[in-house]
């Protein structure tokens, strides 16, 4: 054969089929969506299976799963027929460009509000973008930043020793931790801040988290006991139980403003020894895609 062609040729009839699978949950519903039988689907599944020499399914219980490989070749095959889709617009004069694609893995102990500062730099690219955010544990991020299913990962630590991926850690920045309450009680507790906190109500992140360890020792080496009267893992729902009145709480200074205008509530004092720090994670030590250098750039000036 021709060094000009490949050696291999996919069928992208079995690709159809396993994509189509993958995306009604099963075998029965794809083959009602394809109009065809659950053997003909199935016999063309195993098919690409063979040809590409990987397993594409595992069996849990009823469910049909796709393994590590599986999920790399529906990626694929999704980019695959969505531009399939848009070459035919764009042949019937509807296509407008393909927006260029960026997948960010977001951390949930990360701040929604910093993780949009450093993203919205992006969605002011020239052309256009198509930003996809995934938010999951850094570990789990990181496993989907080895398999290429996202770009960057956006975190308030660097990877954890425990976690064996390849991957470069780039420091955005760092900050102190201002702390707020509703109106009525920040009036009253930011008079002898940070004594003022003891026996007060207080809303911790959940455990686990870096700014909750923090918090715990800092409020520990300060000889202050605050009454703890929740802990969430979702950073935004504790402040909204803030904003209610339930307790005052602790956040990064670098977002004081968005946080009072959003949450309507009153800083009742700053610390600067405790310190937030951001990361952008990749997969590579020289930023390739033009998206993530944007952010790893403009977000040094957070």
């Amino acid at each position: 054969m021709s060094a000009d062609f490949p050696s291999f040729w996919l069928n992208y009839h079995h690709l159809l089929y396993f994509w189509t699978v993958v995306r009604e949950g099963g075998v029965v519903r794809a083959a009602e969506r394809l109009r065809l039988s659950q053997p003909t689907v199935s016999s063309q599944v195993r098919a690409l299976e063979k040809a590409l020499g990987e397993r594409l399914f595992i069996r849990t219980g009823r469910r049909l799963v796709p393994t590590d490989v599986g999920q790399v070749v529906y990626r694929y095959a999704d980019e695959i027929f969505s531009l399939g889709r848009e070459l035919v617009d764009t042949v019937h004069g509807r296509g407008e460009g393909r927006p260029a694609r960026l997948v960010v893995g977001v951390a949930d102990a990360l701040s929604k509000l910093i993780a949009y500062r450093l993203v919205a730099p992006v969605l002011a690219l020239p052309g256009p973008i198509r930003v996809v955010c995934r938010e999951g544990s850094t570990e789990k991020l990181l496993a989907q930043l080895a398999l290429h299913e996202v770009d960057v990962v956006l975190s308030d630590t660097p990877v954890p020793p425990t976690v064996r991926v390849r991957a470069y850690n780039h420091l955005l920045g760092e900050c102190g931790l201002t702390f707020f309450a509703a109106p009525a009680a920040a009036r009253r507790l930011g008079r002898g801040f940070p004594g003022s906190l003891a026996g007060q109500p207080f809303l911790l992140p959940g455990e686990g988290s870096v700014l909750r360890r923090q918090l715990e020792d800092w409020l520990q080496q300060a000889g202050i006991r605050p009454a703890v009267v929740g802990e969430f893992d979702d950073l935004a729902l504790m402040k909204v139980f803030g904003e209610n009145g339930a307790g005052a709480f602790a956040a990064a200074s670098a977002i004081e403003p968005e946080i009072r205008r959003q949450y309507r509530v009153v800083p009742i004092g700053r610390i600067e020894s405790v310190r937030q720090q951001f990361y952008a994670i990749s997969a590579e030590r020289r930023l390739k895609h033009p998206a993530v250098s944007v952010i790893v750039e403009r977000g040094r000036e957070l």
